[in-house]
């Protein structure tokens, strides 16, 4: 199993992030390219080598066209997006769902923490300094790099948040800020390695939403290690360092069980034209699965049951989306355990193209495979070909492989 370990023992920043990626091996271009699918313009990124303390690594800076962008009145002029807004970006955008989705998840969970601080839903909070363009290039750049690594677990040490004060748009507050201060809310950090804010909003979203688990290096193979170099210089390196590790193999283990809450509703007197928009909703939040079941309800009235399978952390999120999006009165919910089995992902070549092929993997033996349905579909659109030729050819090429 590969694991990308994030050590955080200088903070993380958006772009600390995205020097630590490009460090550890995602293509420069490969990522400009990808964020070109974003209808952006006025902003350039700089990709340099640069050291902190001696450590050499990769220095990333999102420069801001100054004719489109006054920082005169520093970020009074860029433009103010809501939630929708910045999912709108994204979605119109030719980026894979994969990338989408990890990109809306986090600016989700920061409209959620942004709503809880101001006292206000998180469809009403209106981006500031993280509607920025500067800040979407590296939110979503974030996914783009994950995406690209494909790990099959996302680690992280307990996050550095330094100290003293931080200038945010409505005041200046001690570190952390106050989203920052939300976002990570039950993740391990400390403080006090340096007098400045070394873990912003943005470095806090990047864990909050995508680590899979927190804690020390343990039992890990560490296979590269990489560093993204930040902007101040302190008495300790402003560095995130990153590492790509494996983890041994064990023939013999069990599926992993994790802990998850299902949540539901009966609803009987909505369109279900509206299903769709909302599951769309449900899985941007983090949602693990959604899935709509007829029923009868009382007075023998047909209906449907919407059911949500998420972790935990995420109840409030859901609750209010559940509430907000559609005409239940009420949720319910429970605790279940969720049995998960170690999953592989793998490239293979086809004559149309790339694709990612997941296998499932039991007590150390390989149990079934499919190919990612997102690849099958794209590769199908740029052909102008049925989807099934391209199942096909997967199933031809691994019997190829097998034989071979």
């Amino acid at each position: 199993m590969t694991v990308l370990y994030y050590d955080c023992f200088s903070g993380i920043s958006g772009d600390m992030h995205l020097g630590a990626m490009i460090d550890l091996g995602v293509d420069p271009g490969y990522l400009i390219d990808q964020l070109n699918k974003l209808d952006l313009s006025g902003y350039e990124i700089k990709i340099t080598r640069d050291q902190r303390k001696g450590i050499t690594g990769t220095k990333v800076d999102v420069i801001l066209d100054e004719k489109a962008h006054d920082h005169g009145h520093q970020h009074d002029h860029h433009p103010h997006r809501n939630l929708e807004d910045i999912s709108r970006i994204i979605q119109d955008s030719k980026l894979s769902e994969a990338i989408k989705d990890r990109s809306i998840k986090m600016f989700s969970k920061l409209a959620e923490a942004e709503g809880k601080i101001h006292n206000r839903s998180m469809h009403e909070v209106h981006f500031h300094e993280v509607g920025a363009i500067d800040s979407i290039v590296d939110i979503v750049g974030a996914a783009i790099c994950i995406e690209s690594i494909a790990p099959d677990k996302i680690m992280s040490s307990a996050v550095e948040l330094g100290g003293g004060f931080v200038k945010c748009k409505h005041g200046t507050f001690p570190v952390p800020a106050p989203a920052t201060a939300e976002i990570l809310t039950d993740i391990p950090v400390k403080s006090g390695a340096a007098p400045y804010e070394t873990t912003t909003p943005t470095g806090a979203l990047i864990l909050a939403c995508n680590a899979d688990e927190f804690g020390p290096i343990q039992d890990l193979r560490i296979s590269r290690t990489a560093y993204g170099i930040g902007n101040r210089e302190m008495d300790i390196p402003n560095v995130l360092r990153v590492h790509l590790a494996e983890t041994p193999k064990q023939d013999n283990t069990s599926p992993e069980t994790q802990k998850a809450l299902v949540m539901e509703c009966n609803i009987d007197d909505m369109n279900p034209e509206m299903y769709g928009y909302v599951m769309e909703i449900l899985f941007g939040l983090g949602a693990d699965d959604v899935f709509i079941t007829p029923i009868i309800m009382k007075k023998a009235r047909p209906a449907s049951k919407l059911t949500v399978l998420c972790s935990p952390d995420k109840k409030d999120a859901m609750t209010e989306a559940l509430l907000t999006h559609t005409t239940s009165l009420g949720v319910r919910s429970y605790a279940v355990d969720k049995t998960v089995l170690e999953r592989e992902f793998t490239k293979i070549r086809i004559k149309y193209g790339e694709v990612t092929v997941k296998t499932a993997i039991y007590q150390g033996k390989y149990l079934k495979s499919k190919p990612e349905y997102e690849d099958c579909i794209r590769l199908a659109k740029e052909h102008g070909i049925p989807v099934q030729k391209i199942y096909e050819e997967i199933s031809r090429q691994v019997n190829i492989d097998e034989k071979g």
